[in-house]
């Protein structure tokens, strides 16, 4: 069994996975968020089994990376103490990979494979 998303964090400033982040999945309910899953990074910046074989339906999805602290940690400030990802899932049945390139001013994302 796979997760059907998965995310990978990637430090640009350093050129090495991002270790230790927090990584928070939630669903869009109405007006509200629902807590879906939490981990946090490996050593190769990734947070394996995040979600359950078949846990995505259709509909809007947020990621949430604790960033401030792993930021702080590389003797910097965090001027991004979390990046939020939402995203929508219109076919359950495919994968779906968020990866964060970060750095300690700036981020980017993009709909991996």
């Amino acid at each position: 069994m796979s997760s059907p998303l998965t995310s990978h964090v990637l430090d640009t400033a350093i050129g090495r996975p991002a270790r230790g982040i927090a990584v928070i999945v939630e669903r869009r309910n109405g007006d509200t968020w629902g807590l879906l899953a939490r981990g946090v990074t490996n050593d190769d910046g990734r947070v394996p089994n995040l979600l359950a074989e078949g846990a995505l339906d259709a509909g809007t999805y947020r990621v949430t990376f604790l960033t401030g602290p792993y930021l702080e940690a590389q003797g910097g400030t965090a001027f991004y103490p979390h990046v939020e990802i939402v995203f929508r899932v219109d076919a359950p049945d495919e994968h779906y990979h968020i990866p964060l390139l970060l750095s300690p001013y700036g981020y980017s994302t993009y709909r991996g494979s």
